[in-house]
């Protein structure tokens, strides 16, 4: 090997030292991270660097490793990266995949390589890459939801052509722009856990659980800092969602002796009293942190006492004899915060009034918390308005995005939340970047797109994974009385864009029954809808029509109280349609050369100077 003069050792030297001190720096500035695959081979780190990404591959591997970002979680029309080091030269390719998943290298090389190890076990590979490139082979990073996909091989790129990696690959939803939060540490804090004791779940597709709880910390206020999921382990696609509702504070401990299913006709009464939503969970998602001057309020007469604890169980299989204790963990602290947090449900009411006909490539359906209801409980509560500081959007298996939709004085502001890639399985709060007001007379309005290309049947909004929902959970401060600012489209005109003409009155039976025209007679308007031919045309006039029709309000507080507006019919506003997004700046291909320079003299310095020395993953 030929001898490296003093001098290239000396710039070496410095020009590592700096890299060095920049990777330190680089560790710091990633503040999140992921293991990507179940045996803990494939970590993620990554960080917002202004119009940039920045990540950081720990791979268990002295071979390639890929990364990439995929809209359907699979190979086909990917955006690829693919990286190691050979014989000490680091090398990073920016790749695509068109729909047959064949795999071409980017002609615009736009992830850049920052730094590169490889030891005897791992090998790590920092780069990053612009949010918004230009490059159409490219995807955009935004706040949505995102499907990365990972793979790895023994072996490197070109010791052998493109080496499959066989098993070693998988995919994982992510929010890659989630904003930096202020963690305080919850080590060494209380907590207790509410958590089912052995659930005996059917064998039957959905299934809603519910068991009351008493909140063991009574008599001084403190405030909930953290709460995090506890899913029995090989549950995690069973338990697809948990509610905690506040319920009457004059119930007893008698209520506590068992759980029940939920809405069902034997369904003890007490778990009727629990309408107040004060944490929501759901599938995919992690632990929920508060900020550090907002918490969660227990332990006064105002708090929640009892709280009921809803399981959404998903058993798609119909499998016999599961057994299930799932839960949540509540970390507290006496020492208290600034604010009470509060959780308006917003969006659709959940009922059959809310439909989506079936082969439909995009329906769009609303749910506004309107103008009407702000106006009176944040006129009456909390004039000066109240804080948004997270947002969780919640549909099913049908939903392909959400979006909360702000107004105020009629003018749209900035998206308060969305997610253009929606995920049944990844459902979190997304902490917002900036606390947004919300003041009387605002109108907030949930949009929900869905796709029932494969379905030859209506869907309906309901309960079940295979119905539908389209709501939008607010966490906010300070808490008022307030807890859902929802609507439900008139279901008369609904039925009139099919032809129906008129139903049997008074109304004894649900779904209620049509008595004329007489295609339609003594048919549920269920089956009325079914029964009519939907073509993709109709599908879309009938789309234009909802989206217009006039709402009944629903303007709920705690203990089934509701505010004056509850029940009255409000027009939605006149709003633009479809959503116009803000126009992307995009960033073209910077010097990857410069980076590239810099991380070869580094390894060559350090190969020069360590030689021999093989050095432990840490």
């Amino acid at each position: 090997m030929r001898r490296l003069r003093p001098w290239a050792l000396v710039l070496g030297g410095l020009l590592c030292a700096w890299a060095g001190a920049g990777a330190g720096a680089a560790m710091r500035s990633y503040p999140h991270s992921a293991v990507l695959d179940g045996a803990g081979a494939y970590r993620l780190r990554w960080g917002r660097r202004g119009s940039a990404l920045a990540l950081r591959l720990e791979v268990r591997t002295r071979g390639y490793v890929g990364f990439g970002l995929s809209a359907s979680g699979s190979m086909a029309s990917a955006d690829i990266v693919v990286g190691g080091v050979e014989r000490g030269q680091p090398y990073l390719q920016d790749y695509f995949t068109d729909e047959n998943r064949v795999l071409k290298k980017d002609p615009q090389q736009d992830y850049h390589l920052e730094y590169a190890m490889e030891n005897s076990t791992h090998t790590i590979l920092a780069f990053s890459r612009e949010l918004h490139t230009c490059d159409t082979n490219d995807k955009s990073i935004t706040e949505s939801t995102v499907r990365v996909i990972w793979a790895y091989h023994h072996k490197d790129m070109g010791e052998a052509g493109q080496n499959y990696h066989g098993s070693n690959r998988g995919t994982k939803s992510l929010r890659l722009l989630n904003p930096e939060r202020e963690e305080v540490s919850s080590a060494s804090l209380p907590y207790f856990d509410l958590t089912n004791k052995d659930v005996p779940v059917p064998d039957k597709d959905t299934t809603y659980w519910c068991q009351m709880f008493k909140i063991p910390v009574q008599h001084e206020k403190h405030h909930v800092t953290k709460v995090e999921p506890l899913i029995q382990k090989g549950h995690e696609n069973l338990v697809h969602h948990i509610l905690l509702y506040q319920c009457s504070s004059s119930l007893n401990d008698s209520v506590l002796d068992y759980g029940h299913e939920c809405y069902h006709p034997n369904m003890p009464d007490s778990f009727l009293t629990c309408e107040t939503v004060i944490f929501a969970w759901a599938i995919g998602g992690e632990g929920f942190t508060y900020p550090p001057h907002v918490g969660l309020s227990i332990g006064t007469a105002a708090d929640p006492l009892f709280v009921l604890m809803e399981v959404h169980y998903d058993n798609p299989s119909e499998t016999e004899g599961l057994i299930d204790n799932s839960g949540l963990r509540l970390i507290y602290t006496p020492v208290l915060r600034k604010y009470d947090a509060g959780v308006i449900e917003a969006g659709l009411w959940v009922s059959l009034f809310h439909n989506i006909p079936p082969g439909m490539p995009e329906f769009v359906s609303e749910g506004h918390c309107t103008l009407e209801c702000l106006e009176e409980a944040l006129g009456a509560e909390r004039p000066t308005g109240i804080q948004v500081f997270a947002v969780l959007l919640h549909a099913h298996l049908a939903g392909r995005a959400i979006r909360m939709r702000h107004f105020h004085n009629g003018e749209e502001q900035k998206l308060l939340a969305y997610d253009d890639e929606f995920d049944f399985n990844f459902q979190e709060f997304q902490y917002l970047k900036e606390e947004r007001t919300i003041l009387p007379g605002d109108n907030l309005v949930t949009e929900c797109h869905y796709s029932t290309v494969d379905r030859i049947r209506m869907t309906w909004g309901g309960l079940s994974t295979r119905n539908e929902m389209c709501l939008s959970y607010l966490l906010y401060y300070p808490r008022i009385n307030l807890t859902r600012c929802a609507s439900i489209p008139d279901i008369m005109e609904q039925l009139q864009f099919i032809g129906v003409k008129e139903i049997y009155r008074p109304v004894r039976t649900w779904p209620f029954i049509i008595k004329s025209p007489k295609q339609y007679k003594n048919l549920s308007f269920m089956d009325a809808m079914n029964k009519f031919k939907w073509s993709r045309s109709e599908g879309l006039s009938y789309n234009q029509l909802v989206l217009k029709l006039p709402v009944n309000v629903r303007c709920s507080k705690t203990d089934n109280a509701e505010w004056s507006i509850q029940g009255m019919t409000a027009l939605p506003p006149e709003i633009e349609r479809p959503y116009k997004p803000e126009p992307v700046i995009c960033s073209s291909s910077s010097c990857l050369s410069c980076s590239l320079f810099l991380t070869l003299l580094c390894i060559v310095y350090t190969t020069a100077s360590t030689i021999g020395n093989t050095g432990t993953f840490v």
